[in-house]
């Protein structure tokens, strides 16, 4: 994923220290193929949403290259899916990269339904400090 996304890829020490620290609540599902990690789904639960309804929000899923196509992106949309099913959660919500039409086909080819109406933010660097600090 860091590759993918153009940073350098931290020890696997700094991996697994902010793995075993990450945030209450961040659960992370993840797809094998022979023995290899092909990818994996983080998801926190969300609340409240319309109607004081709960859900979730897959924050990152990530398929290895070697293994797109193989139906494990599928697969683990699939599982956050049930599992907001079996905890009666009314939702999964996410966001996409605008800019890749095989992804927003993919993700429309799963049922899901693009929200024009809602428009995505972040707060970082300079201005997370300023607001923050």
């Amino acid at each position: 994923m860091q590759a993918y996304y153009a940073v350098a890829c931290p020890p696997r020490e700094e991996i697994e220290a902010a793995l075993a620290g990450r945030p209450a609540g961040t659960e992370i599902l993840v797809a094998e193929e022979g023995g290899d990690l092909a990818g994996f789904a983080a998801f926190p639960a969300i609340y409240p949403g319309p109607g004081l309804a709960g859900g979730l929000f897959l924050k990152e899923l990530f398929v290895g290259a070697a293994h797109r196509g193989a139906g494990h992106g599928r697969a683990l949309v699939r599982a956050v899916a049930g599992e907001a099913v079996a905890r009666g959660l009314k939702r999964v919500d996410w966001t996409a990269d605008a800019g890749k039409p095989a992804l927003l086909a993919f993700y429309e080819g799963l049922g899901a339904a693009q929200k024009p109406d809602k428009v995505f933010f972040r707060l970082d660097g300079e201005a997370l400090a300023a607001l923050g600090g």
